[in-house]
């Protein structure tokens, strides 16, 4: 399971740079990815950006709440 923070998008694309949702997939991780954080509270209070397969089955969704996509990530 994980939760990607990163403080703006990256300049490689919407899901993180190197850490991406199609890796996430062909290992079988749980991955939510948020961007423009600073600290932990801003990671709870930001918007899901993107989701791996696996993150979508445990009902992690792109607009949830980080805190809410750290709940079903738990």
């Amino acid at each position: 399971m994980h939760m990607v923070c990163c403080p703006a998008v990256p300049p490689e694309g919407p899901e993180g740079g190197r850490i991406t949702c199609a890796t996430a997939d062909k290992t079988g991780d749980a991955l939510a990815i948020v961007f423009g954080v600073k600290n932990y509270d801003d990671m709870l209070k930001a918007k899901v950006k993107a989701v791996s397969a696996a993150a979508a089955a445990l009902g992690v969704a792109a607009g949830m709440s980080g805190k809410e996509a750290l709940a079903k990530l738990a």
